[in-house]
C-alpha cells in the first residue's frame, strides 16, 4: 500500500465565522451552489463497466474506488484529518491512502457542508492525481449526501461536479426532504413486504425517488442512505455500494473514517 501524508495549518483564506453565517455569505453560497447544480449529471456517464464474475468484460473496468471522509478533534472541532483512500473493487484492499491535517475556519451551516469540507477533499484528489496518477479513483464515495439533500445538491454532488468524477453520497442520517422521515423509513423497512429485503427506495411526497435506504449487513440496526452524487444513476450507485458492504458502512467510506481517526490519534493534539 502506498501512503502519502501531509500536514497543513490552515485552508486557503476563508470567511470568518461571523461573516460566513451572515445573509450575504449564505446568498453567495446559494448562488454558487445553484450554478454548480446546473452541471449535475444524474445518469450513467463514465467510460468503464462494472466487473463481472461470470462473463468476460471487454474494455475499461471499474477497478479503483475512492472513499473520502474528515474526522474532527473532539476538544477542538476546528482541527480535522481529511483522508482519501483508494480501494481495489475486486478485493476491497486499500491500495493508496492520502491524509492531511487541517484547521477549518469555515463553520458548519446545515445544507452547506460542502463549503466547509470540499476544498480540503478536492486538494486530496489533486495530490493523488499529480503523485499517483495510476491509482487515481475512477469513482468516489463520499461521507455525505448527494441529491438526498434539502437543496438537492449535497457534498457528494459538489465534489463530483468540481472533480468531474462519478460520485456517490453515503449518508448516515436522513435529511428531511420532500416528506421523508426516519420514522417513516424504519416503518417501511419493518413492513411485511420489505422485511426480507435489504433496501427500500426513498420516494418523497412528490413521487420523486431521492435515494435508497440500505441495510449494509443482515444484522444492521440502522440503514445507510445512498444517493446519486454526479455522473451515475441511482441503480448503478446502489449496486456498487452494496457490493462493498462488509460492515455497517461501505468499505471505502469505512476505511477513510477509520484511517482519519487513527491519523488524529497519532498526532500531538489532545483529541
Amino acid at each position: 500500500m502506498d501512503e502519502i501524508a501531509s500536514e497543513v495549518e490552515a485552508n486557503p483564506p476563508s470567511p470568518s465565522s461571523s461573516s460566513s453565517s451572515s445573509a450575504s455569505q449564505l446568498s453567495e453560497w446559494i448562488r454558487e451552489q445553484d450554478l454548480l447544480k446546473r452541471r449535475l449529471v444524474t445518469v450513467d456517464d463514465f467510460p468503464w463497466k462494472l466487473p463481472s464474475s461470470t462473463d468476460e468484460v471487454r474494455g475499461e473496468v471499474l477497478a479503483y474506488v475512492g472513499g473520502l471522509d474528515i474526522s474532527f478533534c473532539a476538544k477542538d472541532p476546528s482541527i480535522g484529518c481529511a483522508t482519501l483512500v483508494v480501494l481495489d473493487l475486486r478485493t476491497l484492499a486499500v491500495v493508496l491512502e492520502e491524509s492531511t491535517l487541517v484547521r477549518l475556519d469555515v463553520p458548519y451551516v446545515p445544507g452547506f457542508l460542502a463549503f466547509r469540507e470540499a476544498p480540503v477533499l478536492l486538494s486530496l484528489l489533486e495530490t493523488v492525481k499529480e503523485k499517483k496518477k495510476d491509482a487515481y479513483p475512477q469513482l468516489i464515495m463520499v461521507d455525505g449526501n448527494g441529491i438526498l439533500h434539502p437543496r438537492g445538491f449535497g457534498l457528494a454532488c459538489h465534489l463530483g461536479v468540481l472533480a468531474d468524477l462519478p460520485s456517490i453520497g453515503i449518508g448516515k442520517n436522513l435529511h428531511f426532504v420532500d416528506g421523508l422521515t426516519m420514522s417513516g423509513v424504519k416503518q417501511l423497512l419493518r413492513s411485511k413486504e420489505n422485511l426480507s429485503k435489504d433496501s427500500v427506495s426513498l420516494i418523497g411526497s412528490s413521487g420523486h425517488t431521492w435515494g435508497v435506504a440500505l441495510r449494509p449487513t443482515r444484522d444492521a440496526s440502522k440503514p445507510i442512505f445512498v444517493s446519486v452524487g454526479h455522473r451515475i444513476s441511482l441503480d448503478t450507485a446502489f449496486r456498487i455500494v452494496r457490493s462493498t458492504c462488509k460492515y455497517k458502512n461501505p468499505e471505502p467510506v469505512r476505511q477513510a473514517d477509520m484511517r482519519s481517526r487513527a491519523f488524529l490519534r497519532g498526532k500531538s493534539y489532545p483529541c
